[in-house]
């Protein structure tokens, strides 16, 4: 079955925003991109358990936001695991100063438009990925009807 899933590891205390309006918001994206959901984990975790997996699975030893992977085995199919260390995305919130819910959905989105198949390695990848994060980030209202 096609779904959008929340799973937490090695966090307390941390509860998505809107998970019914964030589960629509995302499919949506994925509806206006082509593509066809088949199932979609969202793994909410520490710093040190990101980094753990950065280290074990793409030999970086850094902390990062979000790791990404894409588990489909069909074309223009959207099956993954997107792990996000919400401290990290706390501390780009305040650095950026901008709400932690919009810096989680901007992390959010982004591992999807990965998983879309978007880089973001070179100057132009990096703006037209910050482009289509603003745009799907404008459809969170819409997605909320």
């Amino acid at each position: 079955m096609a779904d959008v899933d929340f799973f937490f590891e090695d966090i307390n205390q941390f509860k998505v925003p809107k998970p019914i309006r964030t589960r629509r918001w995302i499919r949506s994206v994925i509806r206006k991109e082509k593509r066809t959901l088949s199932h979609l984990n969202f793994i909410f975790c520490s710093d040190e358990y990101l980094l753990s997996i950065n280290q074990q699975y793409l030999r970086h030893n850094t902390f990062t936001d979000i790791i990404t992977f894409d588990n489909s085995e069909e074309p223009r199919t959207i099956e993954g695991d997107i792990f996000i260390s919400i401290e990290r995305v706390r501390e780009n919130a305040d650095t950026r100063q901008i709400a932690f819910e919009d810096e989680l959905n901007r992390v959010m989105v982004h591992g999807v438009l990965h998983l879309i198949g978007y880089k973001d390695k070179s100057n132009d990848d990096k703006a037209l990925m910050r482009k289509k994060e603003d745009a799907y980030l404008s459809l969170r209202i819409v997605s909320e009807k």
